[in-house]
């Protein structure tokens, strides 16, 4: 009896297990639930119909659920034919027992379903952008999901979960901008979508390893990391313009190189308005090369530049809806130059930027205002904070280092492009001659500059150099100069200068100052305004000429004597007087060239010898409109005189015409004028030449000269002599 029992317990379990395989393998084949699979669909979207083949009643040994199996079904979403693997519904078991099936589950199995189909699957996506998206800028690509449908009591779906693979996905972005075969792994379910593993080809980039979590609730939170690896070249420009509009130096961007690691957020309201942005950035740029079709020009170097390149630069960046923050930490060089270092720390603001850069400069700078140059490959260091607001520039601190030469000033205001303000600026750098620079400009009530040495040995050249844009054209304030040495022009220093001035918009409108030059030698300048008026009377006395004639053409070669001149100056129109006393003029050029053509030899070779010597120089010129005339020159001397006139126009062409006669003639000339009477020559001076008549035109360095003899002399010319020695008895 007992063995009965065991051998009936054993075939029992057999037949049990036999069963419990059979449903888990082979199932029972059924069409009991068609009907209930089908009204299910219908309900979940009416526009998709399913056609079964058979269904299969089997039991999910793990889960320990019995579920209905059908393969191969076919899939109609608004005639649009759809092909799966195989559906699994999940039954409730005691509710099958009670005549009224009750579905928990749904499982839909896909096959490699190749894009095109799936875009019409796409037509149930929400929101519609999304949908849009999808329709319109996805090309190719194949997907494989499972989606599992979870129902409640009404066996309405309460939730589902869809899990898959993307690969060989082309999407466009833009009219010419292709992502192709990109691939991703993917989950989702209500409230969350997952990829991870992504991968993508750009002209230029490549995107690697990325993942994208999508959280769905009130809000939609977007947060997504990726590396991507950039190799952008110039043939991928047209490409890149619509997205990089924005850019300032796109256009000039030739090459870029890199690997960045990163990470993005973003939070969306209800509507899909961003609420929230946040974009970390960090890696490293192995080379950046920008190229300039119009060559940029810095005042401060002899060269100009052609292609600006970074590389080895480490990167990081913070970019928000609020805020965006950038640090560059790399090599620089410019053209084919040498590397060098830098480092820039950039806060964007909608309407401030602030900028922190720290660069080493290994190219020649030249700051000829100061006469400072740094020689190249000598390395400089420059650091920089600024704040940028729109048209404003605020150069809080800046430091220029090269060896003992340092540069340093505060609190700079630039608005388009003219001076505001400033708080201090130092300056001390060295030539090979020693210390030439000491000194420092504060600008309190007063702005004053004080210190020991100040090399002005460009401030002529400076000086008459036009410029447009009046830099200082928003300062007006009282100034104070001491300065204890002055190198000036042609190895003169000019000693204790002092200067009380008044600036009004840029400009001097009121001067007193005094400077040594040494052995008896003065300069003094003297400047008032017209209250009533915009005139401004300038008045200047020097013991020496050369320093302050050194970078006018005209007078190249003129040295010693005394110089007085003065001035009624009315914005950029003047009217002006100079004369200079007893003066020589050597190795001049252009008179050379002028007494070579008249035929006087003698006094050409005395000019490129000791020097002609003069007694006094008078010029009479005046200024309207960028238009200068030179009314009269007069030029006295034991040698030869002249008498001239003339004008430079706004295209810097002079014009000259006079007459020159040698002092020999002329005074033979003089002591047979009658008192009354017309003035010639009389037949006792002789035949022959009495002296020329010239003109003189051309641009700068190119001036033409052409001569004739004269047998007769204007009245003006006697005159103007005979007036002069009356003053000098």
């Amino acid at each position: 009896m007992r063995k009965f029992i065991l051998l009936s317990i054993f075939f029992i379990l057999i037949i049990f297990s036999s069963a419990l395989l059979a449903l888990s393998t082979i199932g029972i084949e059924t069409k009991r639930f068609n009907n209930l699979i089908l009204t299910k669909v219908n309900q979940i979207n009416e526009n998709v119909n399913i056609k079964i083949n058979t269904i299969r009643f089997k039991l999910d040994v793990k889960a320990l659920s019995l579920f209905l199996e059908t393969t191969e079904p076919k899939i109609y979403f608004k005639e649009s034919l759809f092909t799966t693997k195989k559906i699994k519904v999940y039954v409730d078991f005691f509710s099958i027992l009670k005549a009224s099936p009750k579905i928990t589950r749904v499982n839909i199995f896909s096959n490699e379903i190749d894009i095109k189909e799936f875009k019409q699957l796409a037509a149930l996506a929400k929101p519609s952008n999304i949908k849009s998206f999808i329709k319109n800028n996805i090309n190719k690509g194949e997907i494989i999901f499972e989606i599992e449908l979870f129902l409640n009591n009404n066996n309405f779906i309460d939730n589902f979960i869809v899990r898959g693979n993307v690969k060989k996905l082309n999407s466009q972005i833009g009219k010419n901008l292709l992502i192709k075969n990109t691939s991703f792994e993917f989950f989702g379910d209500n409230s969350d979508i997952l990829l991870k593993k992504i991968n993508g080809e750009l002209q230029g980039a490549k995107l690697e390893d990325g993942d994208l979590r999508l959280e769905i609730s009130n809000e939609i939170n977007i947060n997504s990391n990726f590396l991507i690896n950039l190799k952008y070249q110039n043939i991928y420009k047209k490409n890149y313009l619509k997205i990089f509009k924005d850019f300032n130096y796109f256009d000039n961007l030739d090459k870029f190189d890199a690997i960045l690691k990163n990470n993005l957020f973003i939070s969306l309201d209800k509507t899909f308005k961003v609420k929230n942005f946040k974009f970390d950035s960090t890696g490293n740029v192995s080379s950046a090369v920008f190229l300039f079709k119009k060559e940029l020009s810095y005042d401060v170097f002899d060269d100009k530049v052609k292609k600006i390149s970074f590389i080895d630069t480490k990167v990081s960046t913070n970019f928000t809806n609020k805020i965006k923050k950038i640090n560059l930490d790399g090599k620089y060089f410019l053209n084919s130059s040498d590397q060098f270092n830098y480092n820039l720390d950039g806060d964007f603001n909608a309407d401030i930027t602030k900028l922190n850069i720290n660069v080493d400069i290994g190219k020649k700078i030249n700051l000829s205002q100061i006469n400072y140059v740094k020689e190249k490959n000598l390395i400089s260091t420059l650091s920089l904070n600024l704040v940028i607001k729109k048209n404003l520039l605020n150069i809080k601190k800046m430091r220029f280092n090269e060896k003992k030469n340092i540069i340093s000033a505060n609190d700079v205001i630039i608005k388009n492009k003219k001076l505001v303000s400033f708080k201090n600026i130092a300056v001390k750098t060295f030539d090979k001659n020693g210390l030439n620079n000491d000194f420092s400009i504060t600008n309190k009530k007063k702005i004053k500059i004080k210190g020991k040495n100040f090399d002005a040995l460009n401030i002529p050249k400076i000086m008459n150099t036009k410029r447009k844009n009046n830099f200082l054209a928003n300062i007006s304030k009282e100034i104070d100069i001491e300065l204890d040495n002055i190198a000036a022009p042609l190895s003169e220093n000019l000693s204790n200068f002092k200067l009380l001035g008044t600036i009004e918009n840029g400009k001097f409108v009121k001067i007193s100052s005094k400077g040594d030059f040494g052995n008896s030698n003065f300069l003094d300048i003297s400047m008032k305004n017209d209250k009533n008026s915009s005139k401004r009377y300038l008045e200047i006395y020097s013991d020496l000429t050369s320093p302050l004639l050194t970078e006018f053409n005209f007078f190249k070669g003129l040295v010693d004597g005394k110089l007085f001149y003065s001035s009624i100056i009315e914005g950029d129109d003047f009217d002006s007087k100079l004369k200079i006393e007893n003066f020589k003029v050597q190795n001049a050029p252009g008179l050379v060239k002028l007494l070579s053509l008249a035929d006087l030899g003698g006094l050409a070779d005395l000019a490129k010898g000791d020097g002609l010597s003069f007694d006094s120089l008078d010029i009479d010129l005046s200024r309207k409109k960028g238009f200068l005339k030179l009314n009269e020159i007069l030029a006295l001397g034991p040698s030869i005189s002249v008498l001239m006139e003339g004008y430079q126009d706004q295209n810097r062409i002079t014009s000259l015409r006079g007459t020159l006669v040698p002092a020999k003639n002329l005074n033979k000339l003089i002591s047979k004028i009658p008192v009354i009477g017309n003035i010639v020559i009389p037949k006792e001076v002789g035949e022959g030449l009495f002296g020329i008549s010239f003109k003189m035109k051309g641009p700068p360095g190119e001036i033409k000269t052409s001569i004739n003899p004269i047998r007769t002399i204007t009245p003006r010319f006697i005159q103007k002599i005979i007036d002069r020695r009356k003053k000098s008895k």
